[in-house]
C-alpha cells in the first residue's frame, strides 16, 4: 500500500508518502514541504497547496491519502487556514479517485508513539527509527505528514474488516427481513 499523508496548512502543508504493509518494514517513498508566502492572497496560496499536492500525486502515484482531520483550535483564523489547506488536499485525491482517510491528531500519535498525547519531538523520533531515517523529517509538518501515513497503513486492514463486518450484517439482516416478509404474506 502506499500512501499520501498530508498535514494541511496554509503557510507549510506537509506531504510525505510511505509505503508498506501493516506488520511489515516501511519505507518512506518521499517527504517535503508545500509552501506559500503568508502575504500573499488566500486564493493563490490555496492554488499554490493544490499544485503542490498536485504534483505529488503525479509523481508518487499513493493508493490512499491520508488527511489530518481539522479540529476546533483557539485560533479560528489558524483553524480556517487548516481546514481549507484539507479540502484542498481531499479535493485533488477525490479528482482522481483515490480514497481519502481523515485522521485525528490524537490518533495518528497514539498509532505512531503509542501515546495520543505525544508531543512532535516525539513522532519526529518515532517516524525516524520506524522508517529507518538517519534524522528527524524536518520541518515537524513534514514528519507529521509521514506519521500519517503510517497511522492509515497500519490501522487501514482494520478498518477494512469492520468495514466488512458491518456490510455482512446489513445483509444478513436484509435477508432475513426479506424471509420473514415472504412467510407473513
Amino acid at each position: 500500500m502506499r500512501v499520501l499523508g498530508v498535514d494541511p496548512g496554509l503557510t507549510r502543508c506537509g506531504v510525505g508518502v510511505v509505503e508498506g504493509v501493516a506488520g511489515r518494514p516501511l519505507t518512506m517513498v518521499g517527504v517535503g514541504v508545500v509552501r506559500t508566502p503568508a502575504d500573499a492572497e488566500l486564493s493563490h496560496r490555496l492554488l499554490a497547496v493544490e499544485e503542490g499536492i498536485e504534483q505529488w500525486l503525479d509523481e508518487h502515484r499513493p493508493e490512499f491519502v491520508a488527511v489530518e482531520r481539522v479540529f476546533s483550535q483557539h485560533n479560528v483564523r489558524t483553524v480556517m487556514g487548516t481546514a481549507q489547506a484539507s479540502a484542498v488536499a481531499m479535493l485533488c485525491a477525490a479528482r482522481r479517485g483515490i480514497p481519502v482517510a481523515l485522521h485525528t491528531p490524537s490518533e495518528v500519535k497514539a498509532a505512531v508513539t503509542g501515546s495520543g498525547r505525544a508531543d512532535k519531538a516525539q513522532v519526529g523520533a518515532m517516524v525516524t527509527r520506524l522508517l529507518r531515517l538517519a534524522a528527524p523529517p524536518k520541518p515537524a509538518d513534514a514528519a507529521d505528514a509521514l506519521a500519517l501515513a503510517i497511522c492509515h497503513i497500519w490501522r487501514a486492514p482494520a478498518q477494512n474488516r469492520l468495514r466488512q463486518a458491518v456490510a455482512q450484517n446489513r445483509l444478513q439482516q436484509a435477508v432475513a427481513l426479506h424471509a420473514s416478509k415472504g412467510r407473513t404474506t
